[in-house]
């Protein structure tokens, strides 16, 4: 099975905050961006797998700054690592003020994505190929990660 390179699943998505997922306060609400992560990464996901994809687990998120009403959430996805049928997935979130064209870190997520048959069965995943220095540095760290994962989930 051949690789894929981290550049092929790179997955970006921008959207408008509208009131009708904004708080009381007029910011957006934590489980919409929340919402707009997992599609990123979905999408990343996908296009690396080539397969559909089932959402396994999200890592600890926190949100740094707020998303305000009329502003504009950017998010970026791609495939950090492939462990035969599953892929860990990072995404980051950024809110872009369109008036004063400033832009701030919101968030940043791992996801953890399996790839599915239309039965539901796992498929196998191609092996993914870092290129640059943050590539291969969030692919190392990506097994660390995972590792934590497995032993959390064992107790």
């Amino acid at each position: 099975m051949y690789g894929r390179y981290v550049r092929e699943s790179v997955s970006e998505y921008s959207e408008l905050a509208l009131p009708n997922d904004a708080n009381g306060l007029g910011n957006l609400l934590g489980g919409k961006i929340m919402h707009l992560v997992d599609l990123t990464g979905a999408i990343a996901a996908m296009k690396h797998s080539r397969n559909p994809v089932v959402t396994a687990s999200v890592d600890h998120m926190d949100f740094i700054h707020p998303v305000r009403l009329g502003q504009l959430v950017r998010l970026r996805g791609s495939v950090n690592r492939v462990f035969r049928t599953s892929m860990e997935v990072g995404v980051k979130v950024w809110v872009e003020d369109l008036v004063r064209g400033e832009e701030k870190h919101v968030s940043s997520a791992f996801l953890t994505f399996v790839a599915v048959n239309p039965a539901g069965g796992r498929v196998e995943v191609p092996p993914v190929i870092p290129e640059t220095e943050d590539e291969k540095r969030r692919y190392e760290e990506a097994g660390k990660r995972r590792e934590y994962r497995l032993q959390t989930r064992r107790r």
